[in-house]
C-alpha cells in the first residue's frame, strides 16, 4: 500500500500549500469592488506566486483524492469512488483554467492599467473587469464541482467501514456548504454574502482533507501489518 501513504502526504501537503497560497493573497479591499480590489492587486508582488502555489496545492489534493478512489474502488463504496475520480480530475481542469485567468491574466491586465496614462485607463479598466467577470465564472463553477465531489467522497466514507463515518458527514456538509456559496458567487459575484459561506466552508474541506490524509496513511500502516 506504498500508493496510500504517497497519496496520503500528497493531500497532507497540498492542503497546507493551498493555505499558504490563500494567506498570501491580498485580502484588504472588497472583491467585489473593482476599483478598490484592482488597485490592491496592482501593488502586490506576490500575486502569480501565491496564485501557483494555490494550483499547486488543489493539484496534490487531487492526487491525494485519487489514490482514495483506489483505496475505496474494491469495497461497498466503489461506485461512489469512481463519481468522487471523475469529480477530482475535472476539478484539477477547471481549477488550472481558473488560475490562468486569475493568476496570470488578471495580473497581467491590473497592471497595465495601474501604470496607463489617463486617457487609456478607461479602456483598460473595463478590459480587466471583463478579465474578472471571466475569473468570477471560473471560480463558480470550480467551487460548485469540487464541493459537490467532496460531498460524493464523504458518501463513500460513510458507505465505507473503514472509515470513520462523522469524517464522511464532515465531507458532505463542507461540500454541500461549498456548492451553495459557489452558485451565490454566480449570481453576486465575489459579494460579501458570498465569501461569508466560502471561507468557512473552504477552512472545513481543508481539515477534512488533512484529516483524510491521516487516516490514508493510517489504513496503508493496518494494510502492511
Amino acid at each position: 500500500m506504498k500508493h496510500a501513504k504517497v497519496g496520503a502526504i500528497a493531500a497532507i501537503t497540498g492542503a497546507i500549500l493551498l493555505f499558504i497560497g490563500t494567506f498570501l493573497h491580498p485580502m484588504d479591499a472588497d472583491p467585489n469592488n473593482a476599483l478598490a480590489a484592482f488597485t490592491e492587486y496592482a501593488a502586490d508582488q506576490m500575486w502569480v506566486a501565491s496564485h501557483l502555489t494555490q494550483f499547486f496545492g488543489v493539484a496534490l489534493i487531487v492526487s491525494g483524492l485519487v489514490t482514495l478512489s483506489r483505496m475505496l474502488t474494491s469495497g461497498n463504496a466503489g461506485g461512489w469512488a469512481q463519481l468522487g475520480l471523475a469529480g477530482s480530475i475535472a476539478s484539477l481542469a477547471v481549477a488550472a483554467a481558473l488560475q490562468a485567468v486569475d493568476g496570470v491574466a488578471l495580473k497581467a491586465m491590473v497592471d497595465a492599467w495601474a501604470v496607463a496614462p489617463e486617457i487609456d485607463k478607461a479602456m483598460l479598466f473595463h478590459a480587466a473587469f471583463g478579465v474578472r467577470q471571466v475569473e468570477a465564472g471560473l471560480a463558480s463553477l470550480m467551487g460548485l464541482l469540487f464541493g459537490l465531489t467532496v460531498a460524493i467522497y464523504g458518501v463513500a466514507l460513510v458507505v465505507d467501514t473503514n472509515y470513520p463515518q462523522w469524517l464522511g458527514w464532515v465531507g458532505i456538509i463542507g461540500g454541500i456548504a461549498t456548492a451553495v456559496a459557489s452558485v451565490v458567487i454566480g449570481y453576486t459575484g465575489f459579494s460579501s454574502l458570498a465569501m461569508a459561506i466560502n471561507m468557512p466552508a473552504s477552512s472545513v474541506l481543508l481539515i477534512w482533507v488533512i484529516i483524510v490524509g491521516i487516516m490514508m496513511w493510517r489504513r496503508s500502516n493496518i494494510a502492511v501489518a
